[in-house]
């Protein structure tokens, strides 16, 4: 899969980020392209740019210079100078009033209150809480809170009125809004809504926001219409007078609100009649926005006069009418009216088959320098040599494996196209580094010099990409068997998102992934443009005399590269162009004294168990999970912390970089992401074993699944959640850009949500949703949404549970899904809101989602129903500082998780350290957590069991006096109060460890308690002489009637002394104190995808 950057063939296609290929059993592999012109891609697809860049946030102020008054000024006299055009919302550029009225009624009905629709239409226009609590108080509807009941009317509304692209669009309104912009005026949305309902309408009537040059809605106003504070404010922020807008209306209050401010109003009557629009006195009426041409704003209407309805507008009531002499802003009224009233309804489309080509031409290069102005980050990408490559592609296919070739052959006829290749003269010469660049894991190299006589491939990565990662076995597979050959990997660092340009970033990114060949920043693009690349990964193959020799873009292509670099090492070897020469190697990872005496290394995501107190962290870099209680105290280890894919014990048990985690607190069991093990992996703490559900340690490329247990192959999964009453492990596959699910009763794993193409795309079914390498997921506690953090689209969305299809929330572009490069950082509202890259998300007890906006540095909150993001920590910088919540520092923070009411704690990943954020009534503040007794791993000694464990910090130890028997009975006796009983699923159990070595037996040395708590075990001493320690460790799992089973830790420290035997029983007694959960209720329900 290699994302590509590419210019298209025509000028509709505009451009994309990543090709995908159709799911198929396995990627085909593609044969090898050489130039004459530098080989394309393998991919095939053509991609898209992104459409446009930030827009202003609420109420925001004009994006374009106010227009000449030749522009704008026709006739003077009594109509006057017009400027700027202010367009209601509802029942003006959309159908929504009916849709409004049907959502409230939905809301009263489910307060169990009899309403119509028509109880509403005296409320039209005036807000949704005078729309809703009108209502109210004629019903006389007691407690009525209006903000409860506007919460669920926007969620009522957006989920089943006004979904994208729904076409509630008035025809013409797109149509006009067009003619008044090429007629040089400003245009505005001035509406009564609230900005979460005027964007999802704009959606759904297909009226992109960028069309406006301002928004302006009910959130920032305490007087809405009929008080003229919201035209007022729009006239302001267009910085246009009043006296030279429009605005047009459809309900009463807004043409009240436009007399008000001494604005002239157009009214429309798709809501009310005439004779009721009549007692505002707009200064002239129309159907609807249909029938209102650029002739009736410019000039008042060809034969309207003030307090006049026009009767004969049908010949200019629509773009596809309208004279080219109106396109292009006519100054002279005769000449327009003369050109109407020519017109008939025969004559279809006005003006000569040169003006239409004139003036399309004139659209067409408008509409291409609009793109470009608006697509600047991706157009960064582009090069003229990328676009050659492109559409030439290599001249030649002869790496194509044949059914039946033998490797020695293929190297052969590979060996023999070098040998043409060198003779032929056309080959393209490799750019030289820039003196200026930055490297990493050595000095800096120049190919001129240190690479002179080497094979060596170039590639073209960035950090943030998947498929990037994806390769990186390939090249270490490469590096390691040419390692004594003239053979080198240069990874060119090519940056997407602007965070990645970082050298810090950069270097973190190369510690994390453990890349020890040389690496070079090539922020500026420079070796990306020269050499005509076009997509992310990218191979570049240079003959030891700088000749390029083949390029290759994507995944899978393991053998293609390393039959094309043994055949070279052979054929230059035969001429003697080969040199040998060291390298000025310096790896980074030797150089980071930090990293190597850090408990943590590169945490990625967190869980919580609540009722017993813990924290589960995945060490991504150290391949284990650490367990801590919510203060940070060590309790243990899963894992050996050595890579690898193995079942067993926890302390023989490996992983290779694990992330997600999710917490199914009634079986104690941890469902981990094991992330480069393609697997998902169980823990379970009551057995102290690690199994693998699904997976099996190899990159999968099914994107449909359905096969069962470790038989059924995943790529990449980078988080999960559990949803209990399903019994449901739902995973963020990020290799193949899905939603996955595991049933845990039956052991399938299947695609959920998403058709595996790597898009920002929201539609109603799996089928039609496409994510962009999802990384963190969340449920809310009524499991109705999963959120997601779609880190490639820098977007957060919402996917709903029945149907599996998905909404938009915040940031990136809901109206281009192939634009993957919309981001940066912007709190606001809606389209307003920028992320870049986000990696975690947490569906809070507030009812509110807490976002790790990663390359940001940041924790932002977003608000589900309004769509407003705020940002609660982070000052946009990465760093590591502790203070007030702005003004402390994270970098790249990747997991988070509410662990009570206000406190959350963050993976920091590039830190590695676990952060604490606390939100109070002063404000928020960041500290660090302190992590008591954890330790970087160590080698573990195969020695016999001592009394050498460290126990837990939720452990609660009994010294007990032993006596100086020689031998006899223990007796363990555990007690629970009443109304608990012990876990019937997770069994009560103990271990034996004792100190001396020799000294003293204990038998069994495990076992588990009785359903009484009860246990019986023998001793035996070796010498009286000595003392000597027995530790009985037990685990007691136990649960209170009809809810959630509690854990508890006890240790006997059993001391023998030294002196003249005497027998005595021993009897261990300890009773259960349960835990204060108070407060904890809400938090468990709110987390159930922990």
């Amino acid at each position: 899969m290699a994302r590509q950057i590419v210019p298209s063939r025509s000028f509709h296609s505009l451009l994309t980020s990543r090709h995908y290929p159709l799911p198929s059993p396995a990627p085909p592999l593609r044969p090898l392209l050489l130039p004459k012109a530098l080989s394309r891609a393998t991919a095939a697809a053509t991609p898209q740019l992104p459409r446009r860049g930030r827009r202003p946030v609420v109420a925001a102020s004009a994006s374009a210079p106010a227009p000449s008054s030749s522009e704008t000024e026709a006739v003077p006299g009594a109509w006057g100078k017009v400027s700027a055009v202010l367009f209601d919302m509802d029942g003006v550029l959309c159908n929504s009033e009916e849709p409004s009225r049907r959502a409230a009624v939905d809301v009263f009905a489910e307060m169990g209150v009899d309403v119509t629709v028509d109880d509403f239409i005296p409320f039209t226009g005036t807000g949704e809480a005078n729309f809703l609590g009108g209502v109210a108080r004629v019903k006389g509807v007691k407690d009525f809170s209006t903000e409860s009941a506007k919460k669920r009317f926007f969620e009522i509304y957006l989920d089943k009125y006004a979904k994208p692209n729904s076409g509630i669009g008035f025809p013409g309104a797109l149509e006009l809004i067009m003619e008044c912009k090429n007629a040089g005026l400003k245009v505005a949305v001035a509406s009564s809504a609230d900005r979460v309902k005027v964007d999802a309408n704009l959606v759904a009537a297909g009226l992109p926001v960028s069309l406006f040059d301002a928004i302006v809605s009910a959130d920032a106003f305490e007087n809405l219409k009929p008080a003229p504070d919201i035209f007022l404010a729009a006239s302001k922020n267009l910085g246009v007078d009043t006296d030279e807008c429009i605005v047009i209306e459809d309900a009463l209050a807004g043409v009240q609100a436009a007399k008000a401010a001494e604005i002239r109003c157009i009214a429309v009557t798709t809501s009310l009649d005439e004779d009721a629009l009549q007692q505002a006195s707009p200064v002239f009426i129309r159907k609807d926005i249909g029938d209102i041409s650029i002739n009736d704003i410019l000039y008042g209407g060809s034969n309207a006069s003030h307090n006049e309805r026009t009767e004969n507008t049908e010949n200019i009531s629509s773009l596809g009418n309208a004279s080219p002499e109106i396109l292009n802003g006519a100054t002279n009224a005769e000449s327009v009216e003369n050109t109407n009233s020519s017109s008939s309804k025969d004559q279809g489309l006005l003006g000569s088959r040169r003006d239409i080509l004139r003036y399309g031409s004139l659209g067409i290069a408008f509409s291409c320098l609009f793109f470009t102005i608006g697509n600047w980050k991706a157009m960064q990408f582009a090069s003229p040599k990328g676009l050659l490559n492109f559409l030439t592609g290599g001249n030649s296919s002869i790496f194509a494996t044949n059914e039946g070739e033998s490797l020695s052959s293929r190297v052969q006829q590979i060996k023999k196209y070098l040998a043409d290749f060198e003779t032929g003269g056309s080959a393209t010469y490799v750019p030289e580094f820039p003196r200026k660049l930055d490297w990493l894991n050595t000095a800096p190299l120049q190919f001129g010099r240190d690479l002179k006589g080497r094979v060596v491939v170039l590639d073209f990565w960035t950090y943030c990409c998947i498929n990037c990662m994806h390769v990186l076995p390939d090249l270490e597979f490469i590096e390691k068997k040419y390692k004594d050959k003239p053979f080198t990997v240069v990874g060119v660092h090519s940056a997407k998102f602007d965070n990645e340009k970082d050298l810090e970033a950069i270097r973190s990114a190369v510690l994390r992934y453990n890349v020890t060949h040389p690496v070079v920043n090539d922020g500026d693009m420079y070796l990306w443009r020269e050499l005509g690349v076009n997509s992310w990964p990218t191979f570049v193959v240079v003959a030891p005399n700088g000749k390029v020799l083949a390029q290759i873009s994507g995944e899978g292509h393991r053998k293609d590269l390393d039959d094309v670099v043994g055949a070279a090492l052979e054929f230059y070897d035969e001429r003697k162009l080969l040199q040998n020469n060291s390298l000025p190697l310096a790896l980074e990872k030797d150089r980071d004294s930090r990293l190597i005496t850090s408990p943590l290394k590169f945490p990625g995501k967190l869980a919580i168990d609540v009722q017993n107190n813990r924290l589960f962290i995945s060490d991504s870099n150290h391949n284990r999970i650490v367990v801590t209680n919510l203060d940070g105290e060590f309790i243990c280890q899963v894992g050996s912390s050595e890579e690898g894919l193995l079942d067993g014990q926890f302390d023989t048990a490996s992983f290779n970089r694990p992330q997600g985690l999710a917490y199914n607190f009634k079986k104690n069991i941890l469902y981990v992401a094991d992330t480069e093990n393609h697997a998902l992996r169980e823990v379970d703490f009551v057995n102290e074993t690690v199994r693998t559900l699904a997976g099996n340690g190899t990159k999968g490329s099914d994107y449909e699944g359905g096969g069962r247990g470790t038989s059924q192959v995943l790529n990449s999964p980078w988080d999960v959640c559990y949803a209990p009453s399903e019994e449901t492990v739902y995973i963020a596959m990020a290799g193949q850009h899905q939603i996955w699910k595991h049933n845990t009763l039956n052991s399938v794993t299947e695609v959920f949500s998403g058709n595996g193409s790597e898009k920002n795309l929201n539609g109603s079914s799996p089928t039609n949703t496409s994510f962009a390498q999802p990384s963190g997921i969340s449920l809310d506690p009524e499991l109705r949404e999963l959120f997601v953090a779609d880190s490639e689209s820098s977007s957060i969305r919402a996917v709903n549970m029945k149907s599996g299809g998905s909404r938009w929330l915040a940031g990136g572009d809901p109206n281009f899904p192939d634009n993957l490069f919309r981001f940066g950082d912007h709190d606001g509202t809606g389209w307003d809101v920028l992320l870049q890259h986000p990696l975690g998300v947490v569906y809070a007890s507030d009812n509110q989602i807490y976002v790790a906006d990663s390359y940001n540095h940041k924790i932002k909150k977003l608000d589900p129903v309004t769509k407003k993001v705020t940002t609660i920590a982070g000052t946009g910088r990465a760093g590591y500082k502790d203070d007030d919540a702005l003004s402390a520092q994270l970098s790249e923070p990747a997991g988070l998780v509410e662990v009570g009411e206000g406190r959350f704690l963050v993976a920091d990943t590039n830190n590695s350290a676990i952060r604490s954020i606390v939100l109070n009534e002063r404000g928020a503040e960041v500290r660090t957590l302190d992590l008591t007794g954890v330790q970087p791993p160590s080698p573990k000694p195969k020695a016999l069991r001592r009394l050498r464990r460290r126990l837990s910090a939720d452990t609660n130890v009994i010294n007990v006096d032993g006596g100086s028997s020689m031998e006899g009975y223990v007796s363990l006796a555990i007690s629970i109060p009443d109304g608990y009983h012990f876990s019937k699923e997770a069994r009560s159990k103990f271990d034996v460890e004792t100190e001396p070595a020799n000294a003293i037996e204990i038998e069994p040395v495990n076992g588990s308690l009785n359903s009484d708590g009860q246990a019986s075990l023998k001793f035996k001493r070796t010498s009286s002489s000595s003392s000597s320690t027995g530790r009985i460790n037990c685990k007691v799992y136990y649960c209170k009637e009809d809810e959630v089973c509690l854990y508890q830790s006890v240790a006997f420290d059993v001391k023998f002394q030294e002196g003249v035997p005497s027998p005595a029983p021993i009897t261990l007694a300890y009773t259960v104190v349960p835990r204060d959960n108070s407060g904890s209720s809400q938090l468990m329900a709110a987390g159930k995808n922990l």
